[in-house]
């Protein structure tokens, strides 16, 4: 199979289905952190909205402006970040990461949708595009924990 044919089959009815609907989008009136993170080979960009209560995430907007598969792996993500803990968010990116670069398990639930994206995992220019959405979410944390209550 041609490598055209391999990129073809990667950006499958579901991935292109999932990057058609990614929920709220937008940005939130007031958020306690905004975060942007850029894909630094393809230029990709996630800018995250988050109002927080406690160690879980209350409210979440993101504006994303990212290839299909960023624009999939912000769907799974935006779906599922309301309600999520600090420790949800930086397990899922850990586990993300380790199923694109390392042959790793698919994430846990409620990311396990991100095993859409396991094909990716042999192009690793699409990395740093999948990554942006958790990327931000875990330095929307990290933000939060450095700003005095």
């Amino acid at each position: 199979m041609s490598a055209d044919a391999d990129l073809i089959k990667l950006y499958s009815t579901r991935i292109l289905a999932l990057a058609a609907d990614i929920p709220h989008l937008g940005h939130l009136d007031a958020p306690d952190v905004q975060i942007k993170k850029r894909a630094p080979l393809c230029g990709s960009t996630v800018t995250v909205d988050v109002v927080f209560d406690g160690d879980r995430i209350a409210n979440f907007a993101q504006d994303v402006k990212a290839c299909a598969l960023g624009q999939a792996a912000a769907a799974v993500v935006g779906a599922v970040a309301i309600g999520a803990a600090r420790n949800d968010i930086f397990k899922a990116r850990d586990q993300l990461r380790m199923m694109l670069k390392d042959d790793g398990p698919v994430p846990t639930a409620p990311f396990d949708g991100l095993e859409v994206l396991k094909p990716a995992a042999a192009y690793k220019n699409r990395h740093a595009s999948i990554m942006l959405s958790l990327d931000a979410l875990c330095e929307a944390f990290e933000a939060k924990e450095k700003t005095p209550a």
